[in-house]
């Protein structure tokens, strides 16, 4: 298990829910913070706490993640306050729920933008520093949805899927130059990203009648970062399911995932 305390995380998503829970694990462990958010209030709130809490550097760093160049404009300014980042956390997300023809089409481009663009241009941004130290660790928050198509959240779960894959090559291409890649994959969460879905029949779906705590997903982030594996699904019932897809037909299981999201009432689209 790699000792984390001393070093420096940026995470991405942290004023709230996983982000947040993340960045308290690992402050917990010693770790100076980057915390990166759009709200600047509630990430100094947390900043605050948590350098008070653990002793450790906390900094606040208000971004938008759906603009273009985010990556070298975080970077931009995490080298101007000298700090390597050593562990580079991608856990900001967006979601959109509904039919996909009601859905407004600059809410599903801003969400693949903060999905996976953000995801590539901080990976881009930051790898090469560790690549020069010869170490570091990126963790990016993938799903259970990353596994199967996922009508209703068609878009999200695509923009889940690419990260999956994307972690996994990156995992295979730098894990012999002390570089750690890992997708981290829980199934439905209690935060306020269902919220911002834009919908409330989302919670009576089987999918999120049953959710996990975020503090419960950052037990499972800890263990991604400090295990060797480019995937981490967060429990045995989730990976028996993620597992279980790859020998059904396609067509089978997006008919399934259909029936478990249809909207009680096909009437809206979400937003975030």
């Amino acid at each position: 298990m790699q000792v984390l305390n001393g070093k420096t995380a940026l995470v991405t998503g942290a004023s709230s829910g996983i982000g947040a829970a993340i960045a308290k694990e690992l402050a917990a462990q010693g770790v100076h913070l980057i915390l990166v958010a759009r709200s600047r209030d509630k990430l100094e709130q947390l900043a605050n706490e948590l350098s008070k809490s653990y002793a450790v550097r906390c900094i606040a760093v208000a971004a938008d993640l759906s603009s273009p160049n985010c990556g070298s404009n975080l970077l931009a300014q995490v080298k101007a306050m000298d700090i390597d980042v050593d562990i580079l956390v991608n856990n900001a997300g967006y979601g959109t729920y509904g039919r996909f023809d009601s859905i407004a089409p600059e809410h599903e481009q801003a969400e693949i933008a903060v999905n996976i663009a953000a995801v590539v241009d901080l990976a881009h941004a930051f790898l090469p520093g560790m690549l020069l130290r010869g170490s570091g660790t990126i963790l990016n928050t993938a799903s259970t949805a990353a596994f199967q198509p996922v009508p209703y959240m068609a878009v999200y779960a695509a923009s889940k899927a690419f990260v999956l894959s994307f972690s996994e090559a990156l995992w295979a291409e730098y894990r012999d130059q002390g570089i750690h890649v890992v997708a981290l994959c829980p199934s439905a969460v209690d935060t306020g990203f269902i919220d911002q879905l834009g919908d409330e029949s989302v919670r009576k779906t089987a999918t999120f009648s049953s959710t996990l705590l975020p503090e419960q997903v950052a037990i499972h982030a800890m263990k991604a970062i400090h295990g060797k594996g480019p995937t981490h699904i967060t429990g045995f019932k989730s990976w028996l399911m993620a597992q279980s897809v790859r020998f059904a037909p396609r067509s089978l299981v997006a008919r399934s995932s259909a029936d478990m999201m249809r909207p009680p009432v096909q009437n809206g689209a979400s937003s975030s």
